[in-house]
């Protein structure tokens, strides 16, 4: 991703109102991003993730999500979100069919938030939310993938999800793109934008690329 279109997201992540229930999230993002703070001095199982995998937790628009299950349309199957967060994503897939939805979240307040909202919803124990390091989550059948990371994340991130998810699964991103996939579609616009992407075409674009650097 150039560096006019992470500009663009964060200018427009900045500038837009909040509203009362944007207010309350930030104050809920900003409690979590102190108690984190605290456990990333006192905790040695959070001194081990590098900064730069550290992601903020800033919780998707009702157009990114929107825009997200778009993406998703006609699929069917099981969905796993890496990062979940407060677990929305999770909760929208699973009314829209998808089982399982699994939402993946090293943050433990987070992942209390995500099944409280679940449990509001009317959805407790029909969605799963599990603390645990998306570095280590086994994605070789999973077919349904959505991410709402840092552009550093997501640049580490590529080779796992090449490496390890069937050819036949999509992967949506939402706020960022993949820096070096080739999207298969893309919908919404600005900070709301997703990206879709096609396990099996990038598979093909990496050994086409791989193939014309031999060639020369």
């Amino acid at each position: 991703m150039d560096d006019d279109t992470q500009d663009e997201a964060f200018a427009e992540l900045k500038s837009r109102p909040l509203g009362g229930w944007g207010v309350a999230q930030i104050g809920v993002g900003t409690g979590l991003a102190v108690y984190a703070m605290w456990v990333g001095i006192l905790q040695p199982g959070f001194r081990k993730v590098p900064l730069r995998l550290q992601v903020p937790y800033i919780p998707a628009s009702r157009a990114q999500v929107q825009n997200v299950m778009t993406l998703l349309r006609g699929r069917k199957g099981d969905l796993v979100d890496l990062g979940s967060g407060d677990g929305r994503i999770v909760l929208e897939a699973h009314q829209y069919g998808f089982s399982p939805a699994v939402g993946y979240e090293l943050n433990p307040w987070l992942v209390r938030l995500a099944r409280f909202h679940a449990w509001r919803a009317g959805h407790h124990g029909k969605v799963s939310y599990r603390r645990e390091d998306l570095w280590k989550v086994d994605l070789t059948k999973c077919k349904n993938v959505t991410v709402f990371l840092a552009p550093s994340v997501l640049s580490l991130l590529q080779e796992k999800l090449q490496t390890e998810l069937p050819d036949d699964a999509l992967v949506v991103a939402g706020r960022f793109p993949f820096p070096d996939w080739k999207p298969c579609r893309i919908e919404g616009h600005g900070v709301d934008r997703a990206w879709a992407y096609s396990v099996q075409a990038q598979r093909q674009h990496t050994v086409n690329k791989n193939d014309d650097l031999t060639a020369t």
